[in-house]
C-alpha cells in the first residue's frame, strides 16, 4: 500500500438530531473532512454517487470546492454510474475540474450499483437499454466519454465557419486526463475488461461472485487479472489500482465504546445483491497492532497501491478526522505509507 484517503457514501437525513445532518450540512462536513484529511496528509478524498436517494449526487460542485480549499490531495469519486450521464458534458466537466485541480483527480465510473429507482437512468431522458440493469447503455457512454476526453473529433464543424470535412473536439483538452479515469468493477471479468481497454481499476466494496474463497482473496486474483490484461494490451502509462475497507482502530476507551461492538462485523458476508450472489468484506476493528497484522494478511490490501477507508460520514467531521489520524499515526505507516505533502504521491509514470 503506497496510498490512502477516505470513501464517503454522503449520508443524510431530515437534519433533527446529532447523527442525522441534512444535504446542506453533509455536504459542508464533506469539505470540511476533506480540509482536514489534506492537512494531516492524506491522499485521497473520494465520493459515491447515487440518485433519488439522500446521499452524495452530482459530485463535480463539491469536488471542485475540495479542490480549491485543500493542496495535495486527490479529489475523485467511487463511482460515478454512467448510466444517469451525457458522456460529453461529462468530459467537458471532468477537464475543466481537472485544470482547476491541477491534475488532482482520480474519477471512477462504472455502470453503478443498484438505485432505490426503478430504472432511473430513463428519468433523465437515457433510454433504449436492453439489459434491465442498464449496462449496455453505461459501456456505450464510456466508450464516447473515454474518445471524448482522448481528444477525438465528436462533431462536424458548421461548414459556413470551417469548411467542409472539418471536426471538432471537446473543449477544454486535457491531453493525460485519461489516465486519471478508473473503472469501479465488481467481478473478475470486468477487472479484465477494465486492463483491456486501458483504464485504473477501482475494485468495489463488495464483488458480485462467490467461489468460497476470503473476499481479500477473490480481490486480490481480480487485480491480478487486471494488471495482466493491462499489460497485454500495451498500454503506455502503470495503472493504479484501489481497493476498500471499513477500518476503526481503537487507540483510546472512546474508541472502544464507539466501535467496539463491531467487531461482531469481523468476517466476510456473503448475499445476494442485483440479483448476484455476492461477497461483501468484513469490518476491521481493534488495535493498531492487531489492524496491521490483519491488514498485511490481506492480500488484496498489500496488492493495491491504494486502500480507501469507508467513513460513517454522517457522524460528523471531528469523528471521521480522528479515525483518519489515528490510522495514519498508528496503523498506515506499517503498511508503507508516508504523508502525502506533494500531491497523488503515486503518479503516472510511463510504463
Amino acid at each position: 500500500m503506497k496510498a490512502f484517503g477516505f470513501l464517503s457514501f454522503g449520508h443524510y437525513g431530515s437534519g433533527r438530531g446529532p447523527g442525522d445532518p441534512d444535504a446542506k450540512q453533509s455536504l459542508k462536513d464533506a469539505v470540511e473532512i476533506a480540509e482536514g484529511a489534506d492537512e494531516i496528509g492524506v491522499n485521497g478524498a473520494y465520493f459515491r454517487v447515487h440518485h433519488f436517494a439522500r446521499q452524495a449526487a452530482s459530485p463535480v460542485p463539491l469536488l471542485s470546492t475540495i479542490a480549491a480549499r485543500t493542496k495535495n490531495i486527490e479529489v475523485g469519486t467511487g463511482v460515478i454510474d454512467m448510466r444517469y450521464e451525457n458522456p460529453l458534458y461529462l468530459a467537458e466537466e471532468l477537464a475543466q475540474l481537472d485544470l482547476l485541480a491541477d491534475q488532482r483527480l482520480a474519477i471512477g465510473i462504472s455502470r453503478g450499483s443498484p438505485e432505490q429507482a426503478d430504472r432511473g437512468w430513463e428519468a433523465f431522458g437515457y433510454t433504449g437499454s436492453s439489459d434491465p440493469r442498464g449496462a449496455d447503455l453505461a459501456r456505450d457512454k464510456f466508450d464516447t466519454f473515454m474518445r471524448a476526453i482522448k481528444g477525438e473529433t465528436m462533431v462536424d464543424a458548421d461548414p459556413k465557419q470551417f469548411g467542409m470535412g472539418s471536426r471538432l473536439r471537446i473543449e477544454p483538452f486535457v491531453p493525460d486526463l485519461a489516465q486519471r479515469i478508473w473503472w469501479g468493477a465488481g467481478t473478475r471479468e470486468t477487472a479484465e475488461w477494465a486492463g483491456r481497454v486501458g483504464v485504473n481499476l477501482m475494485s468495489s466494496t463488495l464483488l458480485t461472485e462467490a467461489t468460497g474463497e476470503s473476499f481479500g482473496d477473490l480481490q486480490a486474483e481480480q487485480l491480478e487479472r487486471y494488471r495482466t490484461a493491462f499489460t497485454e494490451g500495451g498500454h503506455l502509462f502503470t495503472p493504479r489500482t484501489s481497493v476498500s475497507r471499513s477500518i476503526f482502530p481503537i487507540v483510546d476507551a472512546d474508541d472502544q465504546a464507539m466501535f467496539g461492538q463491531l467487531r461482531r462485523e469481523g468476517r466476510d458476508q456473503v448475499g445476494v445483491i442485483d440479483g448476484f450472489t455476492s461477497t461483501f468484506g468484513k469490518t476491521y476493528v481493534g488495535e493498531p497492532d492487531e489492524l496491521i497484522d490483519e491488514l498485511k494478511a490481506d492480500a488484496a490490501v498489500m496488492s493495491a497501491d491504494t486502500l480507501m477507508l469507508t467513513i460513517p460520514s454522517q457522524m460528523g467531521p471531528e469523528l471521521n478526522l480522528h479515525l483518519l489520524s489515528s490510522f495514519a499515526e498508528h496503523v498506515a505507516p506499517a503498511l508503507g505509507w508516508q504523508p502525502n505533502t506533494e500531491g497523488p504521491v503515486t503518479g503516472y509514470p510511463l510504463a
